[in-house]
């Protein structure tokens, strides 16, 4: 089951082969054949969102994951973060969700309000 991807840990785009026995070819660094793998083994993304700010009218704060989490429970962790609300004032980093069904990802603010 080999692949072609495209490496997104940094800005360089390297395009990587990845053979059935997870020998990787293309990378310009060690995180670009490190990315290939986790991809075929584990894939990981980042979640950004939003949460409501209860005392603030028509106000949303903006939220993602502190590291990445597995993919398949991207769904389950955005019903997760739609239960949440907050109370401004927010600061960048404060932790809404501690470890989110035991992803050892906190969800964290990302939008200052006052």
């Amino acid at each position: 089951m080999s692949k072609d991807l495209t490496c997104i840990v940094c800005p360089r785009g390297c395009r990587l082969h990845i053979d059935d026995d997870l020998n990787v070819t293309g990378n310009s660094c060690p995180r670009g054949a490190q990315y290939a793998k986790d991809e075929l083994t584990n894939p990981k993304r980042m979640i950004t969102s939003i949460v409501r700010v209860k005392n603030r009218e028509n106000c949303m704060a903006s939220v993602k994951t502190s590291v990445s989490i597995p993919k398949g429970k991207i769904f389950d962790i955005l019903k997760e973060i739609e239960k949440v609300s907050v109370n401004a004032p927010t600061h960048i980093g404060d932790v809404v969700i501690k470890d989110v069904l035991g992803t050892g990802s906190d969800i964290i603010i990302t939008k200052e309000i006052k």
